[in-house]
């Protein structure tokens, strides 16, 4: 009976075959190019100057570094919605994807651990009677906030008594809205409301937040590989310091570090 033979090279060559590959860029960027794909109307990720086009945010040094890491160039292109930018990733048209975690938005995407957290608040008019959060769900009050934005979306699931109203993505109709009192309070990340108060006379902002939106990186269902590798990037990044420096480093309002180890972001 012919039997085979074994060797040390052999059993060291069998061995690394047999053994799962450790995380690259081929399961991050198979293309060469890492193809980024963010909400342009968060400006917790990221902002995009008119004039040069260069992009600056905390999202926007995540992708830098998680490029730089795994070698290959980024493309960092931005979407007008958090559908599209999981379109964008479901489709294969973007490698990874910056968008909220939200329940209703799993299915063809799988969601990293929190990265960041963006703090979601309200602006009032300065004669309003809600003075904090526990003033927001009264019967008679309507509550504004974006179509299927996150702050929106958790409202539709815990608003008891006021009425929520989702509203297009438009600040001039909205601070119209607010002035006419035809909603009470309109809500938003606390960066995004922060600028819509500055601009709008009248209007201030409440002290305390209505929850934390866990802000992650998606990729595509079931690539797991990648999904791993970004995980663990996350970890190094936070561990490192990078993350808090990049939000100190924009002066960002109402944003936290996310939490280490949450791989599996739960719904507010």
């Amino acid at each position: 009976m012919y039997r085979l033979r074994t060797t040390p090279f052999c059993c060291a060559l069998l061995c690394a075959f047999a053994l799962p590959l450790p995380a690259s860029a081929n399961d991050v960027a198979p293309g060469g190019t890492l193809r980024a794909a963010w909400l342009v109307t968060n400006t917790a990720q990221a902002v995009r100057d008119a004039a040069t086009g260069t992009a600056r945010g905390p999202s926007y040094d995540v992708a830098v570094e998680l490029a730089k890491r795994n070698g290959v160039p980024l493309d960092f292109k931005s979407q007008p919605s958090p559908a599209a930018v999981i379109a964008a990733v479901a489709g294969g048209e973007a490698d990874i994807g910056f968008v909220a975690y939200e329940p209703s938005r799993a299915g063809t995407i799988e969601f990293s651990q929190t990265y960041m957290l963006t703090m979601q608040t309200f602006a009032v008019l300065n004669g309003s009677s809600i003075r904090a959060m526990a003033d927001i769900d009264r019967p008679g009050q309507k509550i504004a906030g974006v179509k299927d934005d996150s702050i929106s979306l958790y409202m539709r699931r815990n608003l008891k008594q006021a009425t929520l109203l989702e509203i297009p993505n438009d600040v001039a109709a909205t601070q119209r809205m607010l002035n006419a009192k035809e909603i009470d309070a309109f809500g938003a990340s606390r960066p995004r409301v922060t600028v819509f108060s500055s601009q709008t006379p009248g209007t201030r902002l409440l002290p305390d937040n209505m929850f934390g939106v866990p802000q992650t990186i998606i990729v595509r269902k079931g690539k797991m590989a990648a999904l791993e590798a970004v995980n663990r990037f996350l970890d190094d990044v936070r561990a490192s310091g990078f993350l808090k420096a990049s939000l100190d480093r924009y002066g960002m309002v109402g944003i936290e570090v996310g939490p280490g180890g949450s791989w599996q972001p739960k719904a507010p």
